[in-house]
């Protein structure tokens, strides 16, 4: 009867999901006019995966990440391949809410959910699960995805950034994870294997930072809801073909820059994204702020540009400077909230919005994502001393709030409208 009672779940949860999934890729496709050619590959990958159940071509074995602090650049080192397992899936959330604490946060309830059912993709190949200490619900989390079968890694993280000590404390961190993917693996980490791949994640950031800086024209040729679908199919997809496919976005942008055109008015409120990550097929928020007349111009958010935007550098092709140069630039520029003294954020936010041109910031916060809660006073302080508007938004994975979100929303772009007329 239990078998039968999980195999009725699993079944109605994937149709659920290809609904959400389907929903999200109309809304995205057929809302907005003109569309770029090149985007056509990223929503195919998506309905592929969601809504068709198809894998992208991937015989590897598959090391699972569940935030942006897991170093890409060993897991490709020793042959295998990153996935990131973070679900934006109300049928998942509900999954997981039913053995997670009421107030417990969407994202970690429906990747707890999605693991729960085995919807994990090339859950076959999964050869382990790696957890960094940056969130505690993520961290205790480990105890039950470990019961449920998992190979659970936990890479430790130090609570600040800002010291020699912070610093050497995270290498030895990577080197005895890097000794564990080894050890998961059967293969060694090389001088060789560590360049090869430092090398391809540094031409895919290449061409995400060709993006970034295509963000910025006045007037915007894309629109931010495509710039979180080309970010988030990295999670899934071979780096080699994302790194193709957004090459061709960027060539058309480019183009279409030289050309003045457009993708929405050009008096559209310029809207800087942050907080909580907008993560596929939850880009409710995101799709929500461009159907009400605005345009996400940039991000602050880890599903995205704080994701792809830095590279390794290094001096020396030796495994003592290079290993260094990863742990490096998985510490120095991060600034998620999890960081004691966080100043950085409020610098980065400052600075993006002077070289986007930002009207306005948007800050999505997860309820029951204690982190991002409690810092969205002091950022709207610091946004506020340089006169801009800051929306607070706490939501979930659930779509009954649409409406309301839509009412503060468009209330919020007024307001920015309002503001522009009279200056």
């Amino acid at each position: 009867m239990e078998i039968e009672r999980t195999e009725r779940i699993k079944k109605t949860t994937a149709i659920h999901l290809a609904m959400e999934a389907k929903e999200t890729l109309k809304k995205i496709t057929e809302d907005f006019p003109d569309n770029p050619d090149a985007m056509g590959y990223f929503y195919s990958a998506f309905n592929k995966l969601y809504t068709e159940g198809d894998l992208l071509d991937n015989s590897a074995k598959i090391i699972g990440t569940t935030c942006l602090q897991v170093p890409e650049e060993l897991i490709y080192a020793v042959g295998a391949v990153p996935l990131r397992l973070c679900s934006g899936a109300h049928a998942y959330d509900q999954i997981g809410s039913e053995f997670m604490p009421a107030k417990s946060c969407s994202l970690v309830n429906a990747t707890l959910g999605m693991l729960h059912i085995n919807h994990v993709p090339y859950k076959d190949s999964l050869k382990a699960v790696v957890i960094p200490t940056t969130c505690d619900q993520k961290k205790k989390a480990g105890d039950m995805l470990e019961s449920m079968g998992f190979n659970i890694y936990s890479l430790e993280m130090p609570s600040r950034k800002d010291t020699e000590e912070s610093r050497i404390y995270w290498q030895r961190s990577l080197i005895s994870f890097a000794k564990s993917l080894e050890d998961v693996t059967g293969r060694r980490i090389t001088k060789g294997s560590l360049m090869d791949a430092i090398m391809k994640t540094n031409k895919a950031r290449a061409e995400f930072r060709r993006l970034y800086n295509l963000r910025k024209a006045m007037p915007p040729v894309i629109y931010g809801k495509d710039a979180f679908i080309v970010a988030n199919a990295y999670f899934f997809d071979d780096i080699h073909t994302w790194t193709g496919a957004i090459t061709r976005l960027n060539n058309e942008l480019e183009e279409k820059a030289k050309k003045g055109y457009c993708v929405v008015n050009k008096h559209a409120p310029r809207i800087l994204f942050t907080g909580s990550p907008a993560i596929f097929p939850n880009l409710k928020l995101p799709i929500l702020i461009e159907q009400t007349g605005g345009v996400i111009v940039a991000d602050e958010v880890c599903s995205s540009t704080n994701l792809l935007y830095d590279a390794v550098t290094f001096d020396e092709a030796n495994l003592y400077d290079m290993i260094p140069a990863v742990a490096d630039r998985y510490l120095k520029p991060c600034i998620c909230p999890c960081f004691v003294k966080n100043e950085d954020r409020k610098r980065k936010l400052l600075e993006m919005v002077k070289g986007f041109n930002v009207d306005g910031v948007v800050y999505q916060a997860f309820s029951g994502c204690h982190l991002y809660e409690m810092e969205h006073k002091g950022i709207g302080k610091a946004l506020e001393a340089e006169g801009i508007p800051m929306l607070y938004i706490e939501t979930d994975y659930s779509p009954e709030d649409t409406g309301q979100l839509s009412t503060r929303i468009e209330a919020f772009m007024e307001s920015i409208k309002a503001r522009k007329r009279r200056s």
